[in-house]
C-alpha cells in the first residue's frame, strides 16, 4: 500500500516537558487512523508537526514522500487540516471565508466557485451559508471548518475532534463522510471519543507521556482484555453446578468464573485461552447436555476499558 503519512522518531520538548517523545508511525492510502491518548499525550502536539505547524526538535515528518520541513509548501498543499477550536474569521459568512480559503489554495473563477459548493453540499452548510460564523452553534462552526479541510480534496486529511459539539444526526453524517472519503486518502482522527474509532478507524495508535503504547485494530485493541470473547451466561440457579462442569471441560476454556446468586440465577463467565472464540462450543456443548441458560452473550472488550488498562500500564511503568 501507498504510504501518504511518515513520521520518524519525531521528538518536541517544551522547557523540561517532553510533548512527543521520538512517534514513529506510517499511514497508507485507504487507512483511517484513529490517534487517541489522555490529555496531555502529546496528540495534538504531534499533529502540529506533521502538518508543519510546529518545527520538531529531532526526527522528520514526510507527506505523500515530501518533507515537511524541507518543502513545507508542497506538502502542505497536499494536508487538509481540521484544527481543535477551528478557528476563523468570526464576521465572514461561512461561504465567504470558504471562497476565501478556495483563493488561498489557488482557486479562482467557475473552479473556485464548484470547490466551495461542493464542500457546502458534502458538509450539509447550505442553509447557514450565508449567515456570519460568529452567529453560528458550535456544530455548524465545526462543520465550516471540516469544509475548508475538505475544500481542496486533499490526499490527507487530518482532524483533531471532527466531531466536537455536533448532534447524533451530525456525526453520523461527517462519519459517513469520513468512510466516503477514505477509499483515495491518508485519514488521521484525534479523538477521546472511542465509538468513533470503532465505528470509522482501520486502525489506532495510543500515545501516552508522548510514545506509541499501543498500535493495531479495533479489534486487536479489544484482545487485550481478559475477557474479550468470553461467554457469559446467566442460569438457573439448580443448574448452575452442571453448566460450570460443562464449561470447564471445553479445551478451550482457561476459566470459569461465578457470580453471586441472585432471584434464583447464577452469573458464569467462560474466559478462553488466548481470546479465542469459544462461543460455537459452549452452545453445542449446552444443547448436547440439554442444559437450559436464560441468557447468553460473548463479551467483546470495550475500547475505553482497553484504553484506561493500557495508560494505566504506561503510567505505572513511567514513575518506576
Amino acid at each position: 500500500m501507498q504510504v501518504l503519512v511518515e513520521a520518524d522518531r519525531l521528538r518536541k520538548t517544551f522547557g523540561h516537558i517532553v510533548a512527543v517523545d521520538e512517534i514513529s508511525l506510517k499511514v497508507a492510502k485507504g487507512e483511517v487512523l484513529g490517534f487517541l491518548g489522555p490529555n496531555g499525550a502529546g496528540k495534538s502536539t504531534t499533529m502540529k508537526m506533521l502538518t508543519g505547524f510546529l518545527e520538531p526538535d529531532a526526527g522528520t515528518a514526510r507527506i505523500c514522500g515530501i518533507s515537511v520541513s524541507e518543502r513545507p509548501k508542497e506538502a502542505k498543499a497536499l494536508i487538509g487540516y481540521l484544527p481543535e477550536g477551528a478557528p476563523a474569521y468570526g464576521d465572514m459568512t461561512a461561504g465567504a471565508f470558504l471562497r476565501f480559503i478556495a483563493e488561498i489554495r489557488g482557486f479562482d473563477g467557475s473552479e473556485k466557485a464548484k470547490r466551495v459548493a461542493a464542500a457546502v453540499e458534502r458538509t450539509g452548510l447550505e442553509r447557514v451559508v450565508e449567515q456570519p460564523i460568529e452567529t453560528l452553534s458550535k456544530g455548524f462552526k465545526r462543520r465550516v471548518g471540516l469544509a475548508q479541510a475538505i475544500l481542496h480534496d486533499p490526499a490527507v486529511l487530518i482532524m483533531d475532534e471532527p466531531t466536537d459539539g455536533l448532534d447524533p444526526n451530525q456525526k453520523h453524517h461527517v462519519r459517513s463522510l469520513i468512510a466516503e472519503m477514505a477509499k483515495d486518502k491518508a485519514i488521521i482522527v484525534s479523538t477521546h471519543i472511542l465509538e468513533e474509532v470503532e465505528a470509522v478507524c482501520t486502525r489506532a495508535v495510543v500515545i501516552d507521556r508522548g510514545r506509541i503504547v499501543a498500535d493495531g485494530t479495533a479489534e486487536e485493541l479489544q484482545r487485550r482484555m481478559p475477557y474479550h470473547n468470553a461467554v457469559a451466561i446467566k442460569v438457573d440457579a439448580a443448574h448452575v453446578d452442571a453448566v460450570a462442569s460443562a464449561l470447564g471441560s471445553l479445551s478451550g476454556v482457561q476459566q470459569v468464573e461465578r457470580g453471586a446468586i441472585q432471584n434464583g440465577h447464577a452469573q458464569l463467565r467462560a474466559i478462553p485461552k488466548g481470546g479465542s472464540m469459544i462461543a460455537p462450543e459452549v452452545a453445542a456443548i449446552l444443547s448436547e447436555r440439554s442444559l437450559p441458560v436464560a441468557e447468553l452473550y460473548v463479551e467483546r472488550g470495550r475500547l475505553d476499558e482497553v484504553f484506561r488498562k493500557i495508560t494505566s500500564e504506561e503510567g505505572l511503568r513511567h514513575h518506576a
